[in-house]
């Protein structure tokens, strides 16, 4: 098990069996990472998080194989030759194909017909085809055994060997491979189901190789599927031939048999087809079924771990006083401030919007709070009319500018509910529902980390189709998300909530409440050792936590820093070198660095652990995150209308999707940035090239101040107008198409061709005009064949619903709107503020408010 996670990991045997015995013991992840680097040879956190995942699966294998050995003995099936084919499978599913023949199973015809004698009458005709198969199954007939004809035997006979087709190991791994590299998945929609599956109008007619379906698209399919408005078929080839296929040829000659004109040929071969056709293509379906929503679950993961690091580990604007804004219609925007430590100091509610419009009178209100409670940061939640609110905050900016404010739209995913939440109610237990939306807001701008984890991480809404998900995969990786995150970070002990501490290695949600007890009783901690009188906080606990946790102010300053208690002695004898003391060497660079260390090292701690500390010293308490800044608008660029093609701004990147990034210009409209318009070389994965928060030039391409859509580059010498993207050579117009069209509309929604226009376009590289496109159903207007005037060539190249369009419903550019369901979570506001999904939902936001 070891050398396989070695081999796989590309690492020595021993860093594995080292990790596997800590982890055995009862160390976490980050400990082990940052703690142990000489017992695992320096593996990090993303090799420790695959090794402990792949651990799981090696062990579940070997319990299945020890199961399914016991169950063969108890049989008095196993030999030598089973037992080491069962002991070489290297995965579940070759595990199970050999354990498919010896499968305790309900009672089948080729039971029946081996209890009635006719195995050797199967056997006889696979092994000589000489026998003519009439005048050999004569023989076989016995009206005792329900045997009354020949047909019938020969009936039982074939239900013998299509069982005996159908459950050869070798064969049916080597088909499964087969049909996954040459079939694919169609489907289509059912009968009556168009009008209200619209929603899923680009699968009506869809089919797709299943080695390029990326896993957006896959659980796409499954949630039609689930909605009844689809029909998947799994098929094995592009096309059935006339004649035999290509695997009932390869079943044939496993088994020996081929059309020679001998008696039992044609029946042998009739056979295979009907083991093929009736049985094995049947589970092959289910198999290739199975590993598509395993891979698109897997990818779909981890994108959303991917988003939830980048948004927990963004740039904290630090201990500054913040108004938090929640914005709202009729029941107002709700207002918050807090101080530099996140303590509630002053709450409103004003009424700037519709119906009331107290606009003057709310601007007023705000420009006393700032003033009275020393704001320096206004935080804007980004649900219903934040726009609105957000142009507030300017004015208030520009009416006052003594007070020296500047304005951040975050993401308010989530605080709805922690709003409503237990232990929001315990942290502001004075403080109305409404208002604590408020608060949160505001906190997370200050310290986005410390404030999300008091939410259930699936709740912050940075995935596609999370609800399709495996519960128990999710949860599993984004809980490993969170705890990396908190201890790559660090902790004030003296400051961090329960959620916080519950998140740091070695601390449980129970220990975390006994220390916030423990410190609200006894006042702060001064130093990390005394976290020993904390009730049921042992040995094993406090190795696994001290060295995350940080006492600013401490009785010993190397509290501070990352470095572990148990490494002091090392300390000390680096201070004794330097002939300072440990206050005076923190931050000191030239000291530190005049320093060997290897003069260090000893037999409990090692190179990597030495090196580690130095570097500490050198930098004491330092914050893996990013610094804080806010992106620079062009002044005088507030609106759609003021954008022109070709015009560079600077922005801040809202969102990340497998298609590309939502790009804040400050015109409240999110621009997108498709993935082939990220680099000038090609890119899989947009975070390889953006994160939430970056901040960003980017060019506009196009503007469609109608359907309110942005086209940007981050490529700067991009050609702008339609097609711009043509400059820098080659696009991916048919992806483009799909990945915006089908996919952009967050859990199933959006699919059709109207979202495939903008992206398809962005995608194209510069595809001939007019080539020949299909918005797909849902696309607005334009005429009735060709793509956008400069679409791509692809299925979705059309750009323009209006320009010429898609071949799409949409007649005269309306937009179709029937049976969408609504978007979650941070991606579906960024489609929103994009202009790719219903942009209207300012009532529908306000009715969930109250």
């Amino acid at each position: 098990m070891g050398r396989r996670i070695a081999d796989e990991l590309g690492v020595q045997e021993r860093q594995v069996d080292a990790a596997v015995t800590l982890l055995d013991g009862g160390s976490t992840v980050p400990f082990i990472a940052r703690y142990r680097k000489e017992q695992t040879g320096a593996l990090d956190d993303a090799q420790l998080r695959t090794l402990e995942e792949r651990l799981g699966y090696l062990r579940e294998l070997e319990e299945r194989r020890a199961a399914v050995l016991e169950s063969i003995r108890s049989q008095g099936k196993l030999d030598d030759a089973l037992a080491g084919r069962i002991n070489a499978a290297d995965s579940k599913a070759r595990l199970e194909d050999i354990y498919a023949p010896f499968k305790p199973k309900r009672r089948t015809k080729a039971m029946v017909a081996r209890e009635a004698g006719l195995e050797p009458l199967a056997d006889a005709l696979l092994s000589d085809p000489a026998h003519d198969p009439q005048t050999l199954a004569a023989q076989y007939v016995d009206a005792e055994k329900n045997v009354p004809d020949a047909a019938a035997a020969l009936d039982g006979a074939r239900a013998i060997l299509v069982e005996r087709f159908g459950e050869d190991a070798d064969l049916i791994g080597e088909l499964r491979e087969r049909m996954w590299e040459r079939g694919h998945v169609a489907s289509r929609v059912r009968e009556g189901r168009e009008e209200a599956g619209a929603k899923f109008s680009d699968y009506f007619a869809f089919s797709e190789p299943y080695s390029r379906l990326p896993s957006h698209r896959i659980l796409a399919l499954f949630r039609g599927e689930k909605e009844e408005v689809l029909d998947l078929d799994f098929a094995s080839d592009d096309a059935e031939p006339a004649g035999a296929t290509d695997y009932e040829i390869r079943i044939a000659a496993k088994f020996g048999i081929r059309d020679a004109g001998r008696p039992a040929d044609r029946w042998l071969l009739d056979s295979v087809r009907w083991a093929w056709r009736t049985r094995i293509v049947v589970r092959l379906g289910i198999d290739l079924r199975l590993r598509l929503r395993q891979s698109a679950e897997d990818d779909a993961v981890a994108v959303f771990a991917g988003n939830l690091r980048d948004l927990l580990l963004a740039a904290p604007a630090g201990t500054r006083a913040t108004m938090g804004l929640d914005p709202g219609l009729r029941t107002g925007v709700k207002v918050a401030v807090v101080d530099g430590t996140g303590k509630v100091t002053a709450t409103d509610t004003i009424y700037p919007h519709e119906p009331r419009r107290r606009w003057d009178e709310s601007i007023a209100t705000l420009a006393r709070l700032c003033a009275a409670q020393n704001v320096e940061l206004i935080a804007i939640g980004n649900g219903t009319a934040s726009r609105e609110t957000d142009k507030l905050a300017a004015e208030l900016i520009a009416k006052h500018p003594e007070l020296k404010l500047t304005k951040i739209v975050v993401s308010e995913a989530g605080a709805s509910v922690y709003s409503a939440s237990a232990y929001a109610s315990q942290e502001l237990p004075g403080l109305d529902v409404s208002l604590r939306g408020a608060v949160s807001i505001a906190r997370r701008l200050q310290d986005p980390l410390a404030e999300l984890v008091k939410i259930d991480p699936k709740s912050i809404g940075v995935g596609q189709y999370q609800h399709d998900l495996s519960e128990l995969k999710l949860s599993r990786s984004l809980d490993a998300v969170v705890e990396d995150c908190v201890n790559a970070v660090g902790v004030d002990l003296n400051t961090a909530s329960v959620p916080l501490l519950a998140r740091v290695s070695g601390i449980s949600t129970g220990l975390a409440e006994n220390i916030v007890v423990h410190r609200d009783a006894n006042g702060p901690f001064r130093s990390r050792a005394a976290l020993a009188g904390v009730p049921r906080l042992g040995p094993k606990a406090f190795e696994q936590c001290a060295g995350f946790l940080r006492i600013p102010g401490g009785d010993d300053p190397l509290d501070t820093t990352s470095v572990h208690p148990e490494a002091y002695p090392v300390v000390r004898r680096i201070v004794s070198s330097a002939g300072s003391d440990v206050r005076s060497l923190l931050g000191n660079t030239a000291a530190l660095r005049a320093l060997k260390p290897t003069d260090f090292v000893d037999d409990r701690f090692g190179l990597p652990t030495v090196t580690d500390i130095l570097t500490e010293l050198e930098k004491p308490g330092r914050d893996p995150r990013p610094e804080f800044k806010t992106a620079t608008f062009t002044e005088g660029v507030e609106t759609l209308s003021d954008l022109t093609p070709g015009l560079v701004l600077e922005g801040v990147v809202t969102n990340v999707a497998a298609f590309g990034a939502f790009v804040d210009v400050g015109v409240h409209q999110d621009g997108l940035v498709h993935v082939s318009a990220m680099s000038k070389t090609f890119v899989k994965d947009p975070r390889d090239v953006v994160k939430p928060g970056d901040i960003v030039r980017v060019k506009v391409l196009d503007v469609d101040v109608p359907r309110k859509r942005i086209s940007l580059t981050l490529r700067l010498e991009d050609e702008a107008g339609p097609g711009g993207s043509r400059a820098s050579g080659g696009g991916r117009g048919r992806e483009g198409g799909r990945d915006g069209g089908r996919d952009g509309g967050r859990d199933g929604g959006r699919d059709g061709g109207r979202d495939g226009g903008q992206r398809g376009r962005d995608g194209s590289g510069g595809g001939a005009p007019g080539g020949p496109g299909r918005g797909g159903s849902g696309s607005r207007g334009g005429g009735s064949q060709g793509g956008g005037s400069h679409g791509g060539s692809g299925r979705d190249g059309a750009h323009r619903g209006g320009a010429g369009g898609g071949r799409g419903q949409g007649g005269g550019g309306q937009r179709q709107r029937g049976g969408r369901p609504e978007p979650e979570g941070a991606l579906a506001d960024a489609l929103r503020r994009a202009g790719l999904v219903g942009g209207d939902s300012d009532d529908r936001g306000d009715r969930r408010k109250r």
